[in-house]
């Protein structure tokens, strides 16, 4: 037993180390957007909502967390080296910042992920971003300036990525379901028939 925790603290220490923070940052992001993906589409089978596991949907989840996750690990970095400190103050200008800076730029570096992935056209993806954007910055006003209180107040900069990426898996699991929710794309159609 005491062999295993040693080996523990050992690859934490390395994974967390500053040579492999940005791999480690990243293969966290790629796991835990896969896994929110897998959990969302359990609850849509078992709901009857959808057939069997789309594994395409998962391996693009999972890449979008990758770019995120890059993303994240600069951004931290970033606003710790240009706000250092602590303070209740400085912490609250830190979750301002990054709810209306990093935020938008993550939902958009997502929807981008995804276009690329899905070979999406200009105008779905701008539709897409139209359609869904709201639904998700609204969510992150409500999920992410406590946690990041959490984060920003009270934890070193090389396990906020973790930390996000752990809070971040119910969020994943909603983002999941907005990402594929056909509702928008379905009332299109039904509009545009109506229109003929």
């Amino acid at each position: 037993m005491i062999r295993l925790v040693q080996w523990f603290r050992t690859v934490t220490k390395t994974a967390f180390s500053k040579k492999y923070l940005l791999l480690t940052n990243v293969a966290i992001s790629v796991s835990l957007s896969g896994v929110g993906d897998i959990i969302e589409q359990q609850y849509e089978i078992y709901s009857g909502e959808l057939a069997a596991w789309d594994r395409q949907r998962t391996r693009f989840m999972s890449i979008s967390g990758m770019t995120v996750g890059v993303f994240c690990h600069s951004w931290y970095n970033f606003m710790d080296r240009r706000f250092p400190g602590r303070t209740i103050g400085l912490v609250l200008k830190k979750v301002l910042i990054d709810q209306t800076v990093a935020s938008p730029i993550v939902i958009c570096l997502f929807f981008a992920t995804l276009a690329v992935l899905k070979r999406s056209s200009w105008e779905e993806t701008r539709r897409e971003v139209r359609e869904k954007f709201i639904r998700l910055y609204t969510a992150e006003w409500i999920v992410w300036p406590p946690a990041q209180i959490v984060n920003f107040y009270f934890l070193p900069t090389k396990y906020r990525v973790l930390y996000d990426n752990t809070i971040s898996l119910g969020y994943d699991v909603y983002t999941s379901y907005v990402i594929n929710d056909e509702v928008s794309d379905q009332n299109d159609v039904q509009t545009s028939h109506k229109r003929d």
